[in-house]
């Protein structure tokens, strides 16, 4: 990586992947208490809200804040045409979600759902709201600024969630907490971002945009549905708590995946499309970007998969360890989609927006197969499935991305092999201990994750893992940089 780009990079993902550690520890605190109170079956209801509000939000953004961020310099006229078409959007898709509901309560033979539908989709105009301050902030690199606030919207949710679950509102809290931590984002980033929708929009800066965002639209929108299709379809072939365990399973799982992914996805787009016609710093730039992530994320999805059993039994009960062996396999999916969402980056920066689309229409057949096999077999084949799929698409991806990045695939295996296999053997240790051990327990949870940290760390040392020394390298650079400002 160049100097000035790996400094950017690093000073951002710093900013960013600290405020989504800290926001998945909300998360998770908030997730663990409500899973405490409320049984399996109650949760039903929000995984079905979630997996029809990701549409909507992708409706709603339409590839445009993506296409800002790539454009050299947005003019105002495109920023306002964005930003009304955004809010416009997100009010006709509420409007016609609301109408949907009592079909929706019906074919899922869950009354509550006209309860609750009505203010939870109220997350989509109050995110819709903040889409173009975001943007901006991504583009200038103000990742310090978009951590906080993020974080400090997730952290006044969370406290309003756990203090309505203690006080018997049960399904309510996680409604309630969707829409402040969307509502109270927007609203802080109006507050501190610079940009106030002046002038007037046009039709013409949209349809200049729109071949390129119509792409986007598509892939993101072929993804979001094959994301969420197994919780639409096992809460409507399942009746009993299949669903709840299963949606558990891919929430715990996608913590740690998103706070890092969302982090080093958001500073490396941009980045990397700074350098895009710099063919020898692009290439460099991306092999070290997917070297950090798998440093990075391969420890924390192998060690979530070695404690899950005592992870569960500890902070969670009984009733959910149904979950325990559909979470140790789909922690594999999170082996593989922070690797092919990197490639992705790669593709949305270089390739044209029609190759983007074909190669998404052809993973997603290939889930479509998987999906139809699984489905009606079991919920363990579902989740077999998702690893499958996971592997295709980053397969698929860094087929089409090396040679827009001028990589070679020896290379890029040369790169993660090491990380790989020190991941392994931290998890076979793992597995010694928790097999010592017997019995779950709070001390003995500690000692797992211990001794996984610990053995990972020792052999990185060891074996001098390119990404380790970068790491350290980066980080007396960064203190440096900062003792000195």
């Amino acid at each position: 990586m160049a100097s000035q780009l790996k400094h950017e990079v690093a000073r951002g993902a710093q900013w960013t992947l600290g405020e989504k550690v800290a926001t998945a520890l909300v998360q998770f605190a908030v997730r663990v208490l409500i899973l405490r109170l409320l049984l399996p079956d109650d949760l039903k209801v929000i995984a079905i809200l979630l997996a029809l509000s990701s549409f909507a939000l992708v409706v709603v953004d339409s590839g445009f804040s993506q296409m800002l961020v790539r454009m050299k310099n947005p003019t105002e006229r495109d920023l306002k045409s964005v930003f009304a078409f955004n809010l416009i959007t997100s009010w006709v898709v509420y409007a016609l979600l609301v109408v949907a509901t009592p079909l929706l309560a019906d074919f899922y033979r869950m009354p509550v759902l006209r309860e609750v539908a009505w203010v939870f989709f109220l997350m989509i105009p109050c995110n819709a709201m903040g889409v173009i301050q975001l943007t901006l902030l991504t583009r200038t690199f103000r990742f310090a600024l978009i951590s906080k606030l993020t974080f400090l919207a997730q952290l006044i949710s969370g406290v309003v969630a756990i203090v309505m679950a203690y006080t018997g509102w049960g399904v309510w809290a996680l409604v309630w907490q969707q829409v402040l931590m969307m509502a109270l984002r927007s609203l802080f980033v109006w507050w501190c971002g610079g940009w106030r929708g002046e002038g007037s929009g046009s039709l013409e800066s949209l349809r200049r945009m729109a071949p390129y965002s119509m792409s986007l639209l598509a892939t993101d929108l072929i993804t979001a549905l094959y994301n969420k299709v197994p919780q639409l379809l096992l809460g409507r072939i399942y009746l009993d708590a299949t669903l709840a365990y299963y949606d558990q399973a891919i929430k715990l799982k996608d913590l740690p995946v998103q706070s890092a992914m969302v982090s080093v996805q958001q500073v490396t787009f941009p980045a990397l499309a700074k350098i895009a016609d710099e063919e020898a710093k692009f290439s460099e730039s991306f092999r070290q970007v997917v070297m950090m992530v798998a440093y990075l994320i391969f420890p924390v999805m192998v060690g979530m998969s070695a404690v899950s059993e005592a992870m569960f039994a500890v902070l969670l009960g009984e009733q959910w360890m149904p979950t325990v062996p559909l979470f140790e396999v789909v922690c594999l999916a999170g082996l593989f989609t922070p690797l092919a969402m990197m490639a992705y980056n790669v593709l949305k920066v270089k390739a044209q927006g029609g190759l983007i689309v074909r190669l998404e229409v052809m993973k997603k057949v290939a889930m479509t197969i998987l999906l139809i096999l699984s489905i009606p077999h079991s919920v363990e084949a579902v989740v077999w499935a998702l690893v499958a799929s996971a592997a295709f698409d980053m397969v698929v991806n860094f087929a089409a991305a090396l040679p827009l990045a001028r990589l070679s695939v020896g290379r890029v295996v040369r790169t993660l092999l090491p990380i790989a296999a020190v991941s392994g053997v931290m998890w076979l240790a793992v597995q010694a201990v928790s097999r010592w051990l017997g019995t779950p327990s709070w001390w003995g949870l500690l000692l797992e994750i211990g001794t996984g940290a610990a053995v990972y760390l020792l052999l990185s040392l060891a074996c001098r893992l390119e990404a380790w020394q970068e790491l350290l390298s980066l980080a007396r650079q960064q203190l440096k940089k900062g003792a000195s400002a």
